[in-house]
């Protein structure tokens, strides 16, 4: 019995120290209905305005951004808002 428990251990053991240790896989484009995040490596290759501005279009709100971190791994933080007064339309749907 000693021995069985003690080989699971071992084998427990090895699948951890070879398994792959990594942080969690954080997508170029993250968001929900109160704002999100934009990889700052998306600038160059897509329209990040037009991404946000579609975004918040889909909960009905419209898009005020909220900072710049333009290092490396950084992002473009945004945030959904509801429509100001006075305007009765609903914002339009960025298509691509």
């Amino acid at each position: 019995m000693r021995t069985t428990g003690k080989a699971a251990l071992i084998a427990l053991c090895g699948m951890m120290v070879c398994g792959a240790a990594r942080a969690d896989m954080v997508p170029p484009f993250k968001g929900n209905d109160t704002g999100g995040i934009i990889s700052s490596n998306l600038v160059s290759q897509t329209d990040v305005r037009a991404m946000a501005i579609d975004h918040c279009a889909r909960y009905g709100k419209v898009v005020k951004f909220l900072a710049s971190d333009n290092t490396y791994g950084g992002y473009i933080s945004f945030s959904c808002r509801w429509v100001p007064y006075g305007h009765g339309e609903r914002p339009l749907r960025v298509r691509y």
